[in-house]
């Protein structure tokens, strides 16, 4: 009988997943829509999940033969722990035990996937912004996360409203100033038009995922637009205000940066650098996916020694 373990990393821009095998190989991998756990909280949202899971269970099913065993570990934005909901969705779409899927917040898995408990913290900005640290008694510390309606500063939502905000303030002021702007028009580029209903209709009606992506018409028009260069500024200051909240509680330590909104201009990182003089400071490019599939195979492995 052979092991397979699937990793799934859940954001909010895409979910990636891998499935590796008792040697540590891939199996399968693949991405698609971005899935929160907040989706939990509506049927429409329950039902957008089952479709996910359902789809890569397809896509897996291929790569599977009859004998095969599956375990099951994902990391979800938008909690904060095990979620037997989400465990029993996937269990039900892959046909397994909800005792073999494991949950896990998605920070959680990224600082798994940089650091061993009590090394150092993670401060991860995509679609949101969090930092974690995990203490040596294994457990979980965290600064920010609290949601991108709330807060989440540096992430990638916070990006794009702040520059839609700068956009439409400026309106207010000096009607027909976006005609000058760079930052604008990459914005109204994507958002499909420049008038105020294209931008309320996008904003309030999108997911958050679709709308963090504006963050990249911040980062194409760095260098020709100021509104930009302080959006990512203030990104960076964002970030390295979580990182401070978790030094004043438990000390100096390593700090790993993850999450594709670090990666979207230099501005990001020397900000945050500028605010943490003499950090040890470095990126994890950790693919959180394989991280939840080795953790799923563990678990696996685990369980088997204690049955003997």
């Amino acid at each position: 009988m052979n092991r397979v373990a699937l990793g799934l990393d859940a954001g909010g821009t895409s979910t990636r997943w891998v499935a590796i095998s008792d040697a540590d190989e891939v199996r399968a991998q693949g991405e698609v829509i971005g899935l929160t756990a907040l989706l939990l909280h509506s049927s429409e949202g329950v039902e957008k999940l089952k479709a996910a899971f359902e789809q890569i269970a397809d896509a897996l099913s291929a790569h599977r033969s009859a004998g095969d065993t599956l375990t099951v570990c994902a990391g979800f934005t938008g909690i904060d722990g095990h979620s037997q909901p989400l465990a029993q969705l996937i269990a039900n779409a892959f046909a397994i035990d909800a005792n073999d899927v494991q949950i896990l917040s998605d920070i959680e898995l990224a600082y798994r996937g940089a650091f061993k408990a009590g090394e150092g913290y993670v401060v991860y900005a995509g679609t949101g912004s969090i930092a974690a640290f995990v203490d040596e008694r294994n457990v979980f510390h965290r600064a920010g996360g609290r949601g991108v309606g709330l807060d989440d500063g540096g992430g990638g939502y916070w990006m794009a409203r702040e520059a839609l905000r700068a956009v439409w303030r400026r309106e207010d002021e000096l009607p027909g100033a976006w005609v000058g702007s760079a930052l604008a028009h990459a914005l109204f580029a994507r958002i499909g038009g420049s008038n105020w209903d294209h931008s309320r209709t996008f904003f309030y009606s999108r997911e958050r995922g679709e709308i963090g992506k504006l963050a990249l018409a911040v980062q194409e028009t760095a260098d020709s637009d100021p509104l930009s260069r302080d959006i990512l500024r203030r990104a960076g200051i964002e970030l390295a205000r979580l990182a401070q909240a978790l030094i004043n509680q438990f000390g100096a330590r390593p700090i790993a940066l993850a999450g594709r909104a670090f990666r979207l201009h230099p501005i990001i990182e020397a900000s945050f650098r500028e605010r943490l003089p003499g950090a040890k400071i470095s990126f994890v490019d950790t693919f959180a996916a394989m991280t939840a599939a080795r953790l799923a195979l563990n678990s696996t492995s685990r369980r088997k020694r204690a049955d003997q």
